[in-house]
């Protein structure tokens, strides 16, 4: 008996996406179905290139064929991407990048450039076009974390066309404030100035094409992080900590801050960075020496996920040191933690912008 399309699409309407919790037939993920005999094959187009489901969903498309269709059939699926975006207006700021994700933390000193470093380098792994803005305008480091501490920016077009192009490295686009600065040069700006400064990284600088955009914002909650959510389109933020009760009660403060009306950017999840010391002689045992489960409960408590522990391990303080993040140590304890979070960030991206799109179009979320 043929097979038509339609049971195709019935079949599939058994695979739900692990993160929107909804089908791929009703998300509009299935694409280009072509049924030849007992052959059947199709495009399934994912909310992001990086998405760590892909496989399992590649698989569950088989099984569903093969189970409701037709035990015969011979399956071929195809799988794509099309990066997810909340984005309403192209006419806005950076155009072409369709999720800017912030990285935060209440108070300096607890890892935040870390963080961002890894998750940029991260993003880039799992095949998606990445950029880094280094935004922590009074003590920028980036440049190090990155090994690019020696080149410049270049400029391309002319007079008032003229644009910066990023330095790349490990396949992460980045600009920062420490290719204009000498390493022993003070940055003593008032916060306009401040503002400007980093605005211009944004607007006067040859981006691209971006599915992520990463920003390492300044430790606290002053003007520069106001300037940066007025002006531009922020898909959500991260908020890193470590387990004191001095870094969670300014890390409440951030998650605050991004809450509050006139900002109402989503909080995409906590951090917790420094969690825990595993000696290399033990590495069985777990050493809680600023506390234990603090950013995972602050994240219960304000209701937001929780995105992973890092451990306190000598190496990831080496890695920035030399310019190679810790997440290209491939099979590391370090490197798997910062994989999952990863992972769990990109998740949590998908399911902000299915929901805003969704509230935009009045269905019940």
């Amino acid at each position: 008996m043929q097979i038509t399309k339609e049971q195709v699409l019935e079949a599939l309407r058994n695979v739900d996406d692990p993160d929107l919790h909804k089908d791929i037939v009703t998300l509009g993920m299935v694409r280009d179905i072509v049924i030849e005999e007992k052959k059947v094959s199709f495009r399934v187009v994912l909310t992001t290139p990086a998405c760590p489901m892909k496989e399992m969903i590649q698989k569950a498309c088989v099984n569903a064929i093969i189970h409701f269709v037709d035990k015969e059939a011979v399956v071929e699926v195809k799988m794509d991407a099309e990066t997810s975006s909340r984005r309403v207006d192209d006419r806005v700021m950076l155009p072409n990048v369709k999720n800017i994700i912030a990285v935060a933390s209440g108070k300096g000193g607890v890892g935040k450039s870390t963080v961002a470093a890894n998750l940029a380098v991260g993003l880039a792994q799992m095949g998606a076009k990445v950029g880094l803005i280094d935004a922590d305008i009074y003590g920028p480091s980036q440049t190090i974390m990155f090994d690019v501490q020696d080149k410049k920016p270049t400029m391309a077009g002319n007079g008032e066309e003229s644009k910066m192009m990023p330095v790349e490295n490990y396949g992460v686009k980045l600009l920062s404030l420490g290719f204009f600065a000498g390493a022993d040069q003070a940055v003593p700006w008032r916060g306009p100035m401040a503002s400007r400064a980093l605005i211009q990284l944004f607007s006067d600088a040859d981006w691209g094409e971006l599915d992520y955009m990463v920003v390492d914002l300044p430790p606290g909650t002053g003007d520069i992080h106001l300037s940066f959510v007025s002006q531009v389109p922020v898909t959500g933020a991260v908020i890193v900590s470590t387990p004191q009760r001095v870094a969670l009660a300014d890390a409440r403060k951030a998650i605050s801050m991004f809450r509050m009306k006139q900002i109402n950017v989503p909080v995409l999840g906590m951090v917790e960075n420094m969690s825990y010391f595993t000696p290399a002689e033990l590495p069985q045992n777990k050493y809680y020496i600023f506390g234990k489960d603090g950013s995972k409960n602050l994240a219960e408590e304000f209701g937001i996920p929780f995105l992973g522990q890092i451990p306190l391990v000598q190496s990831i303080c080496e890695s920035g040191d030399t310019g190679r993040p810790a997440i290209l140590q491939e099979t590391t304890p370090q490197a798997i933690a910062f994989k999952e979070m990863v992972n769990k960030v990109v998740q949590q991206v998908a399911i902000a912008n299915s929901q805003k799109v969704e509230k935009q179009r009045g269905i019940e979320v």
